[in-house]
């Protein structure tokens, strides 16, 4: 095999004991490829943050939620979130208890809020409505209530969470309707938070945020300020996306820095002795992720090159969702014809549809039918938001473990898989 773009997962020995090739060889494609060292090292980038004594990283599992990788996850001291019943049985799958498991959703039936309290969980709940339903379920219970800070960040519109043009959270102006429906329900404001937005590069835009929300837990009636044990300042902490650009990463020490003295200095002054949580996905799984595709056929329609692949948007929904870019590494998979020539060419997938398209005109070596492709940064909202749109099976996920060796996470799905509820 001849490696014509893949400097970055060389740098990272990604795939340990094994070539793409190898890989291919065993499990097919698309094929999803973790790395455990990198899962690791992410979760520690972010758990040094601060020393402050209540300060965790509750991971996002809507990124990506194979029990495999949870139970490293949980390994490294981290706990998690549940947006659904199903996120919840797999966070118990991987062995994390109640009491590290919060229930952060939106819009829930209450059969699902039911759910939760039976598996005793703390949930929040990001609208009055929500509130006064969970009220009506669990009088006398604890409840943490959802804010929109008013400040909103994101790559893209749809990944934007605060501010005014979005659903989510409770605004600020509604704190007296929030604590009218604790009293009314004997419920205890047991945790705050917020989220605003996915994707950001500069420490900025969350610090101001996570100033809002302590200045909202300060106005709290002492009361009310006395039973909070949770100020979850949300997630949203980016990733460089463009590797081969060499695009900087998000400064975590100047973050880490600022956030620790915040919270340290705020926790002093108002005696708080509750945990402060951060609440990210992509950035603990994300880069931990490359995705592999076979290249099936190569044409030109006009002045565009097509290089057709098996990774449509039923595997990585990303780019067709959100305009997302992903790098991309070329594995030659026969010996000879390593090409340092470019060309613009576009990567498509096998969907049927017009917007299939990975990479739209990127400049890139040459690529042709036998090669391999590997998608970076494919661990966080990859398989998460995979599909079988067109009835295709979803791919098989594989581990490179800390010993450098491969093994299979979840099959490939199969006829027998589609076929399986239906009568």
């Amino acid at each position: 095999m001849s490696d014509i773009r893949s400097t970055y997962s060389d740098g990272l020995n990604f795939y340990g004991k094994h070539t793409p090739h190898e890989l291919i060889q065993t499990y097919g494609t698309p094929l999803y490829v973790y790395n455990e060292r990198v899962l690791r090292a992410r979760c520690r980038d972010l758990k040094s943050l601060s020393t402050h004594p209540g300060f965790n990283v509750n991971y996002s599992v809507k990124a990506n939620a194979n029990p495999v990788l949870l139970r490293i996850i949980r390994d490294e001291g981290l706990v998690v979130d549940a947006m659904s019943p199903g996120e919840l049985c797999l966070n118990l799958k991987a062995g994390f208890t109640p009491e590290e498991i919060l229930y952060i959703s939106n819009n829930n039936s209450r059969e699902e809020l039911q759910n939760a309290l039976k598996h005793k969980l703390l949930i929040s709940v990001d609208s009055l409505s929500q509130l006064d339903t969970l009220g009506s379920l669990a009088k006398g219970g604890r409840v943490m209530a959802r804010f929109n800070p008013g400040i909103g960040a994101g790559h893209h519109s749809k990944v934007i969470t605060a501010g005014k043009e979005t659903k989510f959270g409770i605004t600020p102006d509604k704190t007296e309707e929030v604590l009218a429906l604790l009293k009314r329900h004997n419920l205890t404001l047991a945790g705050i938070n917020q989220h605003i937005g996915s994707l950001f590069m500069q420490p900025q835009g969350y610090l101001d945020a996570a100033h809002v929300l302590l200045n909202l837990a300060e106005m709290l009636p002492e009361n009310i300020l006395k039973t909070l044990q949770i100020i979850d300042f949300g997630g949203g902490f980016g990733i460089p996306y463009h590797k081969y650009d060499g695009e900087p990463r998000l400064d975590l020490a100047e973050l880490g820095r600022n956030l620790h003295e915040m919270i340290s200095v705020w926790a002093a002054k108002t005696r708080y002795a509750g945990r402060f949580l951060i609440e990210p996905g992509r950035y603990i799984a994300a880069e931990c992720g490359i995705l592999l595709g076979s290249v099936h056929a190569v044409k030109n329609n006009g002045p565009t090159r097509y290089v057709g692949t098996d990774i449509g948007f039923n595997v990585l929904a990303r780019p067709a969702m959100y305009d997302s870019f992903h790098d991309v590494e070329i594995y030659r998979m026969e010996k000879g014809g390593n090409s340092a020539e470019t060309m613009e060419q576009t990567i498509v997938g096998n969907i049927c549809e017009s917007g299939d398209i990975l990479a739209k005109k990127r400049l890139l070596p040459t690529v042709r039918e036998g090669d391999a492709l590997g998608i970076l940064d494919a661990g966080a909202y990859g398989f998460s938001m995979s599909s079988t749109y067109n009835q295709r099976y979803r791919p098989a996920e594989v581990l490179i473990a800390d010993n450098g060796v491969a093994g299979l996470i979840r099959r490939r799905e199969t006829a027998e898989d589609l076929l399986r509820c239906l009568d």
